[in-house]
């Protein structure tokens, strides 16, 4: 949305402007063949990129997994909340009080249609670890028996395996793993075998964080509900590359964060069926989540707010509902045609070098999706290791030339374990990427054996 001004501080400074994706580049900008795609609008819309561009050595910022960055109409949303709406909600019938609740609210709604649900359907959280949390312990520990089982994939982030290892020991239930194949798929196969009359819960990475998989969510929902049990689908990595919708994935709850997807850090979103989100105790309790209290007893909200005790980030929030717009109004087929070329022409360079094994898929592929809709077989995160050098010492010579990968297991231990390796080097590309950040960084990989032997013998003398 376009933010009001009415604080002389805020004036100058005025609505971002977002660039549609359809709409026709200047002449000299540089553009996506595949799709009109303005790429210098976009780079322009993130300041902080804009600034790490000059220099001798330009930031390559390549750490999207774990964070992306913030475009000017979210930053300019989060401004405007505090000088010109803030106020706690709920609390207050004055008019800065109905205003923040007001942007609350709307922050809701569009989060609902940005996924397909219905408003109520929407819980505001700190994050995908918050609500992969709640829904462990609030449904989890009602819902698991004594020898059910809970079925994972071995890519899990921890936050979506932690949670469940806990629930499942207090409840005396047992994790199966689903396992990828060595181009990092789950195969048909795999969810056939693991997935039976025991299993209540599926939870279920979208997008792996380490390999980049994109993993059938839609066909593990049809599989456990076949059993009646629920799908928890953990969209944190996917919802910056591909569209997310909660009945095409037939999810009974989704989760994913705000900072993953161009948006403020602090604030993410858990979508819940209505019907079990109904039945759901609050797992923290607190101010504005109540319907009364008394001295031994107190009945609750209903959902959402009752799953929102506390003063809630609302400024989050709103910042949160413009990355969402922002997406949008770029287009996810923007964002993916110009993801696919990126994708692949970074793969190939890695394939080149000799020294270097790239973990899961080695090219990218469109395959189809629950419902037909084609989906990548994998998205922009890609994990490999330099033969012979440690993957803290291949990210520490990146470092050295400004290119900012992650090195470590990337919260997946278990998979990385799996691969076969301690750690992994994790490249993530994001919709502001560019084709000259591969180029620098396969540059940089390939001479990361020469540049930590140097390091090594500048450490000893």
């Amino acid at each position: 949305m376009g933010f009001p001004t009415n604080h002389s501080t805020f004036e100058a400074k005025g609505p971002a402007v977002r660039p549609a994706a359809g709409a026709p580049p200047a002449a000299g900008r540089r553009t996506d063949a595949v799709h009109a795609f303005d790429l210098d609008a976009v780079l322009a819309q993130f300041p902080l990129l804009v600034a790490g561009r000059r220099g001798e050595k330009p930031l390559v910022y390549l750490d999207n997994a774990a964070t992306t960055h913030k475009p000017e109409c979210v930053l300019s949303a989060l401004e405007y909340y505090y000088r010109c709406a803030n106020a706690n909600v709920d609390r207050g019938v004055y008019p800065l009080a109905t205003a923040s609740t007001k942007l609350y609210e709307e922050a809701r709604r569009t989060a609902a249609l940005f996924v397909g649900a219905a408003e109520d359907e929407i819980v505001f959280t700190s994050g995908a670890t918050a609500a992969l949390n709640l829904v462990a312990y609030s449904w989890g520990m009602e819902h698991l028996q004594p020898g059910d089982e809970v079925v994972l994939t071995m890519a899990e982030h921890h936050s979506n395996l932690l949670p469940w290892q806990q629930v499942a020991r207090l409840k005396g239930a047992k994790l199966v793993y689903l396992l990828p194949d060595a181009q990092g798929r789950i195969p048909d196969e795999e969810i056939d075998a693991k997935i039976g009359p025991r299993t209540k819960i599926a939870a279920v990475a979208h997008v792996s964080n380490v390999l980049g998989s994109v993993f059938p969510v839609r066909r593990v929902a049809d599989a456990v509900h076949a059993y009646g049990g629920a799908l928890v689908a953990d969209c944190a990595q996917s919802v910056a590359h591909l569209p997310v919708d909660v009945r095409a994935l037939d999810a009974d709850f989704l989760a994913f964060s705000g900072h993953k997807m161009y948006g403020p850090m602090g604030v993410g979103v858990l979508y819940g069926r209505r019907e079990l989100l109904a039945g759901m105790e609050p797992l923290l309790r607190g101010g504005g989540m109540i319907e009364s209290v008394f001295e031994q007893h107190a009945a609750f909200a209903d959902a959402p707010a009752r799953f929102e005790a506390g003063t809630p980030n609302v400024a989050g929030a709103v910042g949160l509902a413009e990355a969402m717009r922002f997406l949008l109004e770029v287009g996810y087929d923007a964002v993916r045609a110009r993801e696919r070329r990126l994708v692949e022409r970074l793969l190939a360079g890695l394939a080149a070098l000799p020294d270097v094994r790239v973990h899961g898929a080695p090219h990218r592929e469109d395959g189809v999706a629950g419902g037909g809709a084609p989906e990548p077989s994998r998205c922009g995160a890609v994990s490999f290791n330099v033969r012979g050098v440690d993957a803290n010492d291949v990210a520490a010579a990146l470092a050295r030339d400004n290119v900012a990968v992650r090195a470590g297991a990337h919260c997946a231990e278990p998979l990385v374990r799996y691969l076969g390796e301690r750690a992994t080097c994790r490249a993530s590309l994001a919709l502001y990427n560019t084709e000259e950040d591969v180029d620098r960084f396969l540059s940089s990989v390939e001479n990361a054996k020469r540049n930590v032997s140097r390091m090594i013998m500048a450490s000893m003398h």
